[in-house]
């Protein structure tokens, strides 16, 4: 997978925050699933294309009910035609996988004293950076990088408006989860949480396709093969389909895409100790007669 040097830039950037320690302080790691929703799913998150996900988490408690983290999360998004019921997808006939590397900066609110209560409901929303390299596989079996090829004319001179979208986007993280702690150190954590990203090519389809000559041209078979699976199809009841006119619809432009990592969190308490309710008692001064 290849990002570009905003990768780089946006991590050193959510560090600054987090260079000293404190009772406060918590690191951990995060274990659930990933789930994408795009143009080739028919609902938001379609459970079919549900995959592992894991992270690394940094938290720092600002006060009660206020908490900044910081993570590094990777998943996999994943899906195809052929597993919807919607006949003209299915003929598409589409696929793709991606590795998913995102840095994100986030802020928890938490509803209860988590220090007192013993736990709390909390939600959450931030900004996240992700690199992604949709991938199919061909004919033969091999899974090829999607993006060289150009599926939909991006940077042919014909298509000037389509340039070749980057391997590095934004998106906005926001969910719920709710967090307990387990002893003087360890707190545990259970989150469901959603990504809009700022890229409609997460799964390299967004518009229509282009001229086949032009596209073989510049591009290559490979590129045909890929743009169009139609006549691949092989589902009962099904007639493989020929490579579509120029400018007839291969996706939708309308939303972006979006993906989801929910899970469990678990956190150690650096310093160990308690946490910022206790700390706060301690700090005050013992009088003495």
């Amino acid at each position: 997978m290849k990002f570009t040097k905003s990768t780089g830039i946006l991590l050193l950037f959510m560090a600054v925050p987090f260079l000293s320690f404190a009772q406060d302080w918590h690191v951990g790691a995060f274990l659930g699933i990933s789930n994408y929703s795009g143009d080739l799913t028919q609902q938001r998150v379609d459970m079919k294309y549900t995959r592992p996900a894991l992270g690394l988490l940094v938290r720092r408690d600002i006060n009660r009910y206020l908490t900044v983290r910081a993570a590094i999360t990777w998943g996999i998004a994943t899906g195809a035609d052929s597993t919807n019921s919607s006949k003209p997808l299915v003929a598409r006939n589409l696929s793709f996988r991606s590795n998913i590397l995102e840095g994100s900066l986030i802020g928890e609110f938490n509803f209860l004293d988590l220090e007192e209560k013993g736990f709390t409901p909390y939600v959450f929303v931030g900004i996240g950076g992700f690199g992604f390299d949709p991938t199919a596989k061909d004919q033969s079996g091999n899974r090829v990088r999607l993006r060289p090829l150009g599926t939909e004319g991006q940077g042919l001179p014909q298509y000037p408006t389509r340039q070749p979208y980057d391997l590095f986007a934004i998106s906005i993280p926001f969910g719920a989860g709710v967090k307990a702690i387990l002893n003087d150190t360890w707190t545990l954590g259970f989150e469901i949480g959603f990504r809009p990203t700022m890229t409609d090519y997460l799964d390299d389809v967004s518009t229509t396709y282009v001229d086949q000559n032009t596209l073989l041209a510049y591009r290559g078979q490979k590129s045909i093969d890929m743009a169009y699976r139609g006549d691949e199809v092989t589902a009962k009841g099904m007639t493989p389909g020929t490579y579509p006119a120029d400018g007839s619809k291969r996706g939708s432009d309308k939303y972006k895409d979006w993906y989801a990592f929910s899970g469990f969190t678990i956190t150690y308490r650096l310093g160990g100790g308690s946490g910022w309710g206790k700390q706060k008692a301690t700090r005050c001064p013992i009088l003495r007669p």
